[in-house]
């Protein structure tokens, strides 16, 4: 991926990871559009940071996704770098009959949204010439964190995804990546001052240099979820598994 003069579109870019990589990019002169949910958070980032764009779009709604893609499509006819980022990450207790409801908001956002963004999207991609398309999972694709069984679950399915459509699209100019950090400080899973969890900036700095470091990479892992990733072909599964039943949450 080029280091500049991309056009970008980020779901879930309205914080975290995804608002972090908008700052990133829009400030080594990239055009980024920033699209989420929450009007008055788009107004406030393109307040902010003149020169980024927004576009309102949910992922959990198909009608809102198509429209979406066709705003893109009209306005920003160049955009050739789509990142999958929207998502959510609940805590379940299966034998809580309400968390049903958490596990199938996970599905629709994590997953359906995910697989709804690349089916619109991919015909305005497929008309450049340096299109990338970017999925992000998550370490927890590798090794389920047990409280959060289905959040695991949908992106364990987003790689498996990922990993097809790489091969269905390698004739064509679009180049598919994955993203699969490790737990990071943000407020996804209230863990913005959990100190086990990486440093925003840290994150942001090591993804990229990754993904500009590398042409061909399939896959962006920084070092801190390596353990996971590997953890089934290294021996080290259960042990991992081990510990992420254990985890508690910081005080």
């Amino acid at each position: 991926m080029k280091t500049t003069g991309n056009t970008i579109l980020i779901t879930g870019s309205t914080s975290g990871i995804g608002l972090g990589l908008a700052l990133r990019f829009h400030k080594a002169g990239n055009k980024v559009i920033v699209a989420g949910r929450r009007k008055a958070l788009l107004e406030r980032i393109t307040t902010d940071h003149p020169g980024i764009e927004s576009i309102e779009l949910d992922v959990a709604d198909a009608k809102s996704i198509v429209q979406a893609s066709e705003l893109a499509a009209a306005r920003y006819p160049d955009l050739n770098v789509v990142i999958n980022n929207a998502g959510i990450m609940l805590s379940e207790n299966v034998l809580e009959p309400t968390s049903l409801k958490s596990a199938e908001e996970s599905v629709a956002i994590n997953l359906l949204g995910t697989i709804r963004m690349t089916y619109a999207f991919l015909p305005q991609l497929a008309r450049k010439n340096d299109s990338v398309l970017i999925n992000v999972s998550s370490s927890l694709a590798f090794v389920p964190f047990p409280i959060a069984m289905t959040y695991s679950a949908t992106k364990a399915a987003v790689h498996a995804f990922t990993e097809a459509l790489r091969i269905q699209l390698a004739e064509t100019s679009v180049r598919v990546v994955e993203l699969a950090p490790p737990g990071v400080r943000t407020t996804l899973f209230g863990q913005e001052s959990d100190d086990n969890a990486m440093p925003l900036e840290d994150f942001l700095d090591e993804t990229l240099a990754l993904l500009h470091g590398d042409p061909t990479a399939k896959e962006i892992i920084v070092e801190r979820a390596k353990f996971f990733r590997t953890a089934q072909a290294t021996g080290n599964y259960d042990n991992a598994l081990g510990m992420l039943a254990a985890w508690k949450a910081p005080d």
